[in-house]
């Protein structure tokens, strides 16, 4: 004789079993996810790396041109000077010719005006 099972247990023991089932699923859709997850962090991380390459690449770049324009401003430093030596020669000049030139029109001015009044005192 077989021994009698209470179907009120063997419903409970079902509920159990498909209880754990389900919590059997669930725990591998969080494994699931958190595999997914783990993807996107690893190619989210390789994706901050390379840009990270990128900009050590470029400021690298960055700092020989700095390099270069400063080497190349030191270079024209001393022309840059001498032009403005030049042009404060020039203007020093400019004022010496101007002033000659004024007290040459002025002495010209004077011998026209003794010229003419020679020629009107005798005319």
């Amino acid at each position: 004789m077989a021994p009698e099972i209470d179907v009120g247990v063997h419903r409970q023991l079902g509920e159990l079993v498909a209880g754990l089932r389900g919590l059997k699923d669930d725990i591998q859709e969080i494994r699931d996810a958190q595999l997914r997850a783990d993807d996107r962090s690893t190619q989210s991380r390789a994706v901050v790396h390379r840009r990270m390459d990128e900009l050590v690449s470029n400021v690298g770049t960055l700092e020989r041109h700095i390099t270069s324009i400063q080497a190349d401003v030191a270079d024209m430093k001393p022309v840059t000077n001498d032009v403005k030596r030049w042009k404060l020669i020039g203007i020093g000049a400019l004022g010496m010719i101007g002033i000659g030139g004024i007290a040459l029109g002025v002495s010209f001015a004077d011998v026209l005006k003794r010229v003419g009044a020679l020629l009107i005192g005798r005319i």
